[in-house]
Formats: C-alpha cells, sequence, structure tokens
C-alpha cells in the first residue's frame, strides 16, 4: 500500500491549483480517499459525522448492510422462475438466473449516478463525497428486476440530478435521493411498473396481484382469508417474513433487513429511534384501523398490524430509507415523531388509497418535507424549557 501512496503522492502536484489537471481533482480525491483513510475531521458543510471514520467509510458500511438482501433478491427471482416453469433448480442456479437481471440493473445505475456524481463537482469544483454509492444500491433494490434498463437511467438521473444536486449537493437535499427516483419512475411511467402487478420472469400470463393489492381490490372481505386463498403465490405471513415472495429486488426478505438493521444500529450508521417509532406508528395506526374495519366495506381496514410489517416495502423503507441522516431530523425526540408519523402515514395511504396500496415511499418523502420543521420546533421547546427552569 506504501507504493500505492507514493504514486498518488506524485500525481496530486498534477491535480491541485495551477496543474494541468486541476478540473479533474475532485475525481482524485474522490479515488484517493476510497483508497485510503482522510485526516480531514469535517467538510464545511453536512453532513457532519461525529466519529474517528469518516463520510466514504460510513456510506460504504451502509453498502455492506445492503448486500445480503441482493443475494437474497437474486435467489428469490430464480426460485420464482423455477416454480411458474414447475422445474427443479438449486439455490446457487436460481442465484445465477437471478443474476442476470440484477446485475444489469446494478451496473445501469452506477454508471450513471457515477457520471452524475463527477459531473458536478467538476463543473463546482468541490469534493466527491461517494453517497452516490448508498444511492445507487438503494435504487436497484427498490425496483422490480424486469424494469427497463433505459428506465431505470432515468430513473437514477432523476434521482440525483433533482433530487439531490440542484439543492447544492449531499448534505443539502431534502428528499431521498434513491425515493425520488423511484417515485420519479412509478409517476412517470406507471404503465410500466404500476406496483399493483407483480413482476413475472416465467412463461407469458404468469403474472398475478401484489399481497397489498389483494385485500385493496376486494369490499367487506377478510384480508387474510383473502390472502390464505391465494394459490398462485405463497402469502402466508411466515412466507412473507422468509421473502419467497415476488416484489421489488430487496423488500421481500425480512429476515436480512432485520439483519441488516441489527448492522446499522450496532454500528451506529443508522437511528433505532426512527425505525422502532416507524413500527410503533404502524402497529398502533393499523389496530386502530382494525378497530373500525367493521363500519366500513374496505378490506385493507382488516389486515392486521404484524401482516402490515411483513408485506410490501415498509422493513426495508423503515430501515434503509427512513434512517437516511441528511434528509431525517436530527434530535431524538424528532427521530421519534418523524419515525412514528411515517408508520402513521404508511397504513394511511395503504388503506385509504386503493390504486397505490403500497404507501410506505410516499410517506417518507412527505416527512422528508418535514424534518427540518420537526427539529426546529422540538429545539425551539427545549429552548423555551431551559429559559423557563432557569428564569430564575
Amino acid at each position: 500500500m506504501r507504493f500505492l501512496k507514493n504514486i498518488f503522492d506524485s500525481l496530486e502536484p498534477k491535480f491541485k491549483d495551477g496543474g494541468f489537471l486541476e478540473r479533474l481533482y475532485p475525481v482524485f480525491e474522490a479515488t484517493e480517499t476510497i483508497l485510503f483513510s482522510t485526516d480531514a475531521q469535517t467538510s464545511s458543510h453536512g453532513p457532519h459525522i461525529r466519529d474517528s471514520i469518516d463520510i466514504k467509510r460510513v456510506m460504504i458500511l451502509v453498502v455492506v448492510a445492503l448486500i445480503p438482501c441482493y443475494f437474497f433478491g437474486a435467489i428469490n427471482i430464480g426460485y420464482l422462475n423455477a416454480k411458474a416453469l414447475n422445474i427443479p433448480r438449486g439455490m446457487f442456479s436460481n442465484f445465477l438466473f437471478g443474476m442476470k437481471y440484477v446485475l444489469p440493473v446494478l451496473l445501469i445505475t452506477f454508471a450513471t449516478g457515477a457520471f452524475w456524481e463527477l459531473f458536478f463537482p467538476i463543473i463546482r469544483r468541490h469534493e466527491v463525497t461517494e453517497s452516490f454509492l448508498v444511492t445507487c444500491a438503494l435504487i436497484p433494490l427498490t425496483m422490480p428486476p424486469d424494469t427497463p434498463l433505459w428506465m431505470v437511467a432515468v430513473g437514477t438521473s432523476f434521482g440525483v440530478v433533482l433530487g439531490k444536486e440542484v439543492f447544492g449537493g449531499t448534505g443539502m437535499n431534502i428528499f431521498n435521493p434513491a425515493l425520488t427516483a423511484r417515485a420519479f419512475v412509478y409517476f412517470a411511467y406507471p404503465t410500466a411498473i404500476s406496483g399493483d402487478k407483480v413482476w413475472a420472469i416465467g412463461p407469458d400470463g404468469y403474472s398475478g396481484a401484489t399481497a397489498l393489492s389483494i385485500p385493496a381490490a376486494a369490499v367487506n372481505a377478510d384480508s387474510v382469508n383473502l390472502l390464505n386463498n391465494v394459490t398462485q403465490f405463497d402469502y402466508s405471513w411466515w412466507n412473507m417474513f422468509i421473502g419467497f415472495i415476488p416484489g421489488s429486488v430487496g423488500e421481500t426478505s425480512k429476515i436480512l433487513i432485520l439483519l441488516g438493521a441489527c448492522f446499522l444500529i450496532i454500528t451506529k450508521i443508522a437511528s433505532w429511534r426512527t425505525m422502532l417509532a416507524s413500527v410503533v406508528g404502524l402497529f398502533s395506526t393499523a389496530f386502530l384501523f382494525n378497530i373500525l374495519a367493521p363500519f366500513s366495506s374496505n378490506s385493507m381496514l382488516t389486515i392486521p398490524p404484524h401482516y402490515h410489517l411483513v408485506m410490501g416495502g415498509f422493513l426495508f423503507g423503515a430501515v434503509f430509507m427512513a434512517t437516511e441522516p441528511v434528509t431525517g431530523p436530527h434530535t431524538d425526540r424528532g427521530k421519534w415523531i418523524y419515525g412514528f408519523m411515517i408508520g402513521f402515514l404508511t397504513i394511511v395511504i395503504r388503506s385509504i388509497n386503493p390504486a397505490y396500496p403500497e404507501g410506505v415511499m410516499l410517506a417518507i418523502l412527505l416527512m422528508n418535507a418535514f424534518a427540518s420543521f420537526i427539529d426546529y420546533f422540538v429545539v425551539q421547546k427545549n429552548i423555551k424549557h431551559r429559559m423557563a427552569r432557569y428564569a430564575k
């Protein structure tokens, strides 16, 4: 490594002010700080990591937490394809089959994200933060594996450019860039990624309703009975928890998502308060709607809280999206409020709007817009309490 460091030291003057490669210094700096630890304690703007590691190491740890979701997502694609064709196939073969769909989406996302993440620092002459590592690792996990690649590239561009760079770059954005990309693809191309039909990499016509859209389309019915009567897919609670169901690549295995949550909490990368508050908000709201279910014909109101937990992308959003430090609150009390409202809004959107039965994506984006307000009122309340306490 010392030999490699000497090479970088010899090349650095060419990228410094006055060097003939001066405009490409952000690219040089990004490469060097990925390979070697930096002695910089903080940057001129947020996010600020109050620890012995820098922001790039934090980003890499989040990517590490996402890797198991990629592996299982690929295995799940192969498994469902083998089930559709009614052919035997081992786990490794299922993995290889699934990677044929996952890998192109991943490569296109990273190529597009890296282009924009290098383009803007070169134009604006500021350092590359490598936040695209997390953004581009998250976007493929929120997409169905058969999403057209050009659509992935357009959505990634929208998420990075209009979701982050127009606000000034990393630390300045209001909305989560990965969710912004997913929302753009959903609303710009609703016929291609409508959300009410599962993807089907199998024989023609092998498709069906998602677990959430089944009770959304029914009237005066018990949601659990509806799910148990589905023969095409196994929508039992346990199987939805394990993850062998259709869905976006990263959202199906709740076990691996919970393991990722433990990793992020242990490494102190993500806030356990936001995660727990989201679950509390989801459970309490779903329980309240269960009480109101007999007074309505809406079958979504009958979904038990523990079913809501394993249906759709709620857990994935609560662990990897809602805890994003830039777009969420920074105060401890603010994180409780923020997380609770995400869980609350997820159930409200799922239950009240049958045309969009998922809910968590819009819930997080909506609360992104209010995160700074939550922090403001929490801080102001603390100031008033202190002034009242010490006024005498």
